[in-house]
């Protein structure tokens, strides 16, 4: 039997990092998961197991390559992009793969500020919030000011996906979906490095760019598959769409973060936007994508256990709450608040709510608030037809309604597709390895129609 074409993609997640193979449908052919214990870093520090990564891609490939049913035409990588390896003359870290959550030093980062032109200034120039080693351009700066030896051997600081790339490709090479997130490294405006990058040296670090869609050659002779650039996996998730619709619309990307992607928007960040969370990306064409976040994800886990142990009942009881729009209508006439948080649920008084259900709808009611706010942030409201959902809350039925009627000028769709970063991934080197039209049923999409809920006796 003919081996089926297929393209390797490695989504590599903080928690779960995974292996598919796509055939030229995109359809899932196989499938492999695994999870690493982390290790520390030298400060005792939680951090990824960067040779247990390395290994795993490997080891996946291998057993890849046993299998003659397969041809695997292309590889890809996707993962979470606020994290460099710094790599020596020879290709070899230098250091481990520190945790974008650890702890920043203020002073280092007020140094940083002050050098150019404060953090506000700075921060709306490179617009990224400042949020720590979340900035990965910082943890670089760091490398630098507390490690002058280590800089000193750095040949090249690679976002993770890059790494993952050349692990097999041999090439050095930044990726702007990489650098373009939250990484203090680009300044928008003028869509090239901050000036800090070339001042403080950190110039000689970075790789050169090369496009999203570009492939290489495999560093193993006689193999022929190639290897794309890698991708920041929100970016990819976004490709699916900008591939399947023309017209401007808004991807509600929900999960433990609640991100509002609208490529279609390239107003410069104001310093409002940047104070409630707001953000640029890159896309893989490399045109700015504006941005907010919300911790919604996280607050509705949090809740929902706060709800479950007040009236004693199980979380899974949630996922088979039905909109009641009685029960929103009931809610609204005797709501008070005027200014809506993440946190205003969890400031309620869980007793003034009869049962689970009511409690929660008002918490899905709050959030849909505050995410509405957040979503309009980034809307521009005179070409915008179309909101899509993706993730966690695009099966909730209560957040999906509730949408639908907050934004009344709006189509709003829940968006299912399976594993969009994956696919995401593959799509942007699609010309490389695959002769057929992109499949138009990528995406299933369901209307959310409006419903008046001031109507309900």
């Amino acid at each position: 039997m003919k081996p089926i074409p297929v393209i390797a993609v490695f989504d590599v997640g903080k928690t779960n990092k995974k292996l598919f193979l796509f055939d030229e449908n995109y359809r899932i052919v196989f499938e492999r998961s695994a999870r690493f214990l982390e290790t520390e870093d030298e400060d005792g520090d939680p951090c990824e197991n960067l040779e247990s990564l390395r290994l795993a891609v490997f080891d996946s490939l291998h057993e890849v390559f046993r299998k003659p049913q397969f041809e695997v035409k292309a590889i890809n990588f996707s993962s979470y992009g606020a994290s460099f390896v710094y790599l020596d003359e020879d290709g070899r870290p230098l250091t481990p793969l520190y945790n974008y959550l650890k702890d920043y030093p203020d002073a280092l980062a007020q140094k940083i500020y002050d050098q150019y032109g404060g953090e506000e200034t700075f921060s709306k120039e490179t617009a990224s919030p400042a949020l720590g080693s979340l900035n990965s351009g910082l943890q670089l700066y760091r490398i630098k000011e507390e490690k002058p030896g280590i800089f000193k051997k750095i040949k090249y600081a690679l976002h993770l996906p890059q790494y993952l790339s050349f692990l097999l490709s041999g090439q050095y090479y930044a990726d702007r979906t990489s650098i373009g997130c939250h990484t203090t490294l680009w300044n928008f405006k003028d869509n090239g490095y901050h000036r800090w990058v070339s001042r403080d040296g950190v110039i000689d670090k970075m790789a050169p760019i090369c496009n999203s869609d570009e492939v290489f050659k495999s560093a193993f002779p006689g193999s022929p598959y190639v290897i794309g650039t890698g991708l920041h996996d929100s970016s990819a998730a976004l490709i699916p769409y900008l591939f399947n619709f023309q017209d401007p619309f808004i991807l509600i990307s929900t999960g433990t973060w609640s991100i509002s992607f609208n490529p279609f928007n390239h107003s410069e960040l104001t310093l409002e936007e940047l104070r409630a969370d707001c953000l640029f990306y890159l896309s893989y064409k490399g045109t700015p994508v504006k941005a907010s976040r919300l911790f919604a994800g996280y607050e509705h886990e949090l809740q929902s256990k706060r709800i479950a142990a007040h009236f004693q009942v199980s979380t899974a009881k949630f996922r088979t709450v039905t909109t009641n729009w009685k029960t929103i209508k009931q809610l609204k006439s005797v709501d008070a608040v005027k200014s809506f948080s993440i946190k205003t649920f969890s400031e309620r008084d869980l007793s003034i709510f009869e049962d689970y259900e009511t409690a929660y709808h008002q918490l899905i009611m709050d959030i849909v608030e505050v995410q509405y706010i957040a979503t309009k942030r980034v809307m521009d409201e005179t070409n915008i037809h179309r909101i899509f959902v993706d993730g966690g809350f695009s099966k909730n039925p209560i957040y999906m309604s509730l949408l639908s009627e907050k934004f009344e000028h709006q189509e709003v769709f829940a968006a299912s597709m399976a594993q969009a970063t994956a696919i995401g991934t593959a799509l942007s080197i699609h010309r490389h390895w695959n002769s057929n039209p992109i499949p138009n049923d990528l995406i299933e999409l369901k209307f959310y129609a409006k419903n008046n809920f001031k109507t309900v006796s």
